[in-house]
């Protein structure tokens, strides 16, 4: 989001186009899926602790619910845009499509900073958020969940605010809630998870043993952190992360050539999954530039931080010995670097794929709310691993019978089954 003329909205479509293409797709279904079904735009009044007002700038975009209510979590960044809302809505939609859950694509989004909102201030701005979309979500209609920089304290302000405005219990209407007030066990853990779930599949198929394998992650989020915590679970050897700095306004890189412990690493990390660069250098790690994750000579690259990370101009930095590519951010590669790492066969797991964990956590968790009753850990990460599995061999199966790019055939099945729900509804 950092990059102005990078519009992801564009990405998006332009990949859809190519779906669309390749499915010979008719022109009503092309329009009618290639832009947002409803769109909410809104300001956010906060009083802020000074006695002070200021106003925020809110959305929420429902891009497709023809297989099932909305869902799609709701981000809070300094440099969010409505485009960017856009493009996540629609990577939602295919991606709940292609791990073959009952739910529709939406996002939202917050333009704010929560580094520098107090806790009250952070619970006012999420409850007034709730009162400017209250009508329009809910647990049968369109349903939130944590991104980047949100996590389940604001999902259940969001709850309690929606609850005191409906004078009723909807614990289905968000997800990502804490453990105890309705949420999963195992939705902490589940997209981080997934991608390397997906990673293992992979690395079946490409003959290699993962417990030879090294790997450099860009960001230091949940997402990674929960993928670092299983790929060295089954014997891989993380050796780079990088992470922003709010501090310099800048991310760094830090490198073990050994390899690195999660559980160290972590000792030194914020909530906001910021890595303390002094403590980090003190345990050994070598602090480099925040795109030299990229150029690791490791086996797996692992991009879960922001959209527009490996382009046309970076991809060509690429290590050799580099075999798999598992997107663990939306949108992390821009076409143009796909390019580059067709021509490289560099086998890619598309991202509403590798990603695809936290949503299906999310369905899981909507499920037990709505019923009230609630599973044991092992339980929700077995019928994780087995949608998750499930999902990529049909992706890739379908892209070898068709001598097509893994992300094609993603697209291809996804923009298909929500097309056959438009059709079968009568909307295209």
């Amino acid at each position: 989001m950092e990059d102005k003329s990078y519009n992801p909205f564009k990405t998006a479509q332009k990949l859809f186009d190519q779906a669309a293409e390749l499915l010979e797709l008719d022109q009503a279904a092309r329009d009618f899926l290639r832009h947002p079904m409803r769109e909410y735009q809104f300001n956010i009044p906060v009083r802020m602790d000074d006695g002070s007002v200021k106003v925020f700038r809110g959305f929420r975009i429902l891009h497709n619910d023809a297989r099932g209510p909305g869902k799609g979590g709701i981000r809070f960044h300094p440099q969010e845009t409505v485009d960017t809302v856009r493009a996540l809505s629609m990577w939602m939609t295919w991606k709940c499509a292609v791990v073959d859950i009952p739910l529709g694509g939406s996002k939202g989004g917050i333009i704010c900073d929560p580094h520098d909102l107090s806790l009250l201030e952070q619970e006012r701005l999420c409850r007034g958020w709730v009162r400017q979309i209250a009508r329009n979500i809910g647990p049968l209609s369109d349903i939130p969940a944590p991104d980047v920089m949100s996590n389940s304290q604001h999902m259940l302000w969001m709850l309690d605010e929606y609850e005191a405005i409906h004078g009723a219990k909807y614990p289905g209407f968000i997800t990502g809630k804490p453990v105890g007030m309705g949420g999963s066990l195992g939705r902490v853990e589940a997209t981080g998870y997934g991608v390397m779930i997906t990673v293992r599949e992979a690395m079946k198929e490409l003959g290699i043993n993962i417990q030879n394998t090294s790997a450099s992650f860009q960001g230091f989020g949940n997402v990674s952190q929960y993928a670092i915590q299983l790929y060295q679970q089954m014997g891989g050897t993380p050796i780079c992360v990088s992470c922003w700095n709010q501090e310099d306004h800048k991310a760094y890189s830090f490198q073990k050539k050994d390899g690195f412990d999660l559980k160290e690493l972590m000792s030194v990390t914020d909530h906001f999954g910021e890595i303390d660069k002094n403590k980090a250098q003190d345990l050994g790690f070598d602090m480099l530039p925040g795109d030299a994750w990229l150029e690791q000579d490791v086996d797996l690259l692992v991009p879960s931080a922001l959209e527009n990370q490996i382009t046309g101009e970076n991809a060509g930095k690429i290590s050799q010995k580099v075999k798999l590519i598992a997107e663990g951010a939306n949108g992390p590669t821009t076409p143009d670097a796909d390019i580059v790492l067709t021509d490289r066969e560099i086998h890619v797991i598309p991202d509403f794929l590798a990603n695809a964990g936290g949503v299906t956590c999310s369905y899981f968790e909507q499920v037990q709310s709505n019923t009230n009753y609630y599973w044991p850990k092992e339980e929700a990460l077995g019928k994780l691993d087995l949608k998750m599995t499930n999902a990529y061999v049909d992706v890739s199966k379908f892209a070898k019978a068709k001598k097509i790019y893994m992300r094609d055939a993603a697209y291809m099945i996804s923009v298909d089954r929500v097309a056959q729900a438009c059709r079968s509804r009568g909307w295209v």
